[in-house]
């Protein structure tokens, strides 16, 4: 389910609004300059080729990147692999990387093609997560201060945009405010 909880950002309890409704998350993030759409999803994307995802998408990245902006597209994806031992090793460390606040010098564009992850985006006196599925584009502007949480169960494709090759590299402020506010497990499984 894709989620919008927007909270205060000195108090997760402070719960302003909470909506699954994909208009009413749309104009939320606008109000605040950040792009939120959907295109259709792939059946079985797991089990799609990255290439082929790809091409599937041909015309939405197109689109979207009409001015040539984005230089480096590719796709990320984990899965859980319960027949690897190491995999509860490397969920981890994955999830880990981008738990704590940080920025980015160019805009960060994400499209899910399929699985789940959330994006808090720290908005002055507000934390907004964004919780987005299989089908849901996000465009967070350069410089937002922001985390984002794979879930305890990482399992995720998304293609990625970016200017440079280094666009994903973070640029972590130090404040931990994100340990202060539910998890993308805990939203999920709010009332």
């Amino acid at each position: 389910m894709t989620l919008l909880q927007v909270m205060a950002a000195d108090n997760a309890a402070d719960v302003r609004v909470r909506t699954s409704d994909d208009e009413m998350i749309g104009t939320e993030l606008a109000r605040h300059g950040i792009t939120f759409g959907r295109w259709p999803v792939v059946e079985n994307a797991a089990s799609v080729p990255s290439e082929e995802l790809l091409a599937h998408y041909e015309t939405n990245v197109a689109e979207l990147n009409e001015t040539g902006r984005y230089k480096h597209i590719d796709i990320a994806r984990i899965h859980p692999d319960d027949a690897d031992p190491q995999w509860p090793e490397i969920a981890k460390g994955a999830r880990g990387k981008f738990l704590d606040e940080h920025r980015h010098a160019e805009d960060e564009v994400r499209f899910f093609a399929a699985g789940r992850g959330c994006f808090y985006l720290h908005l002055g006196e507000e934390v907004l997560a964004v919780v987005c599925e299989g089908g849901d584009l996000l465009s967070v502007p350069a410089g937002t201060l922001h985390w984002f949480d794979m879930g305890e169960r990482p399992d995720f494709i998304a293609i990625r945009f970016f200017e440079e090759e280094d666009g994903w590299v973070g640029d972590f402020t130090g404040d931990k405010i994100s340990a202060g506010f539910p998890s993308l497990d805990e939203l999920l499984t709010a009332p």
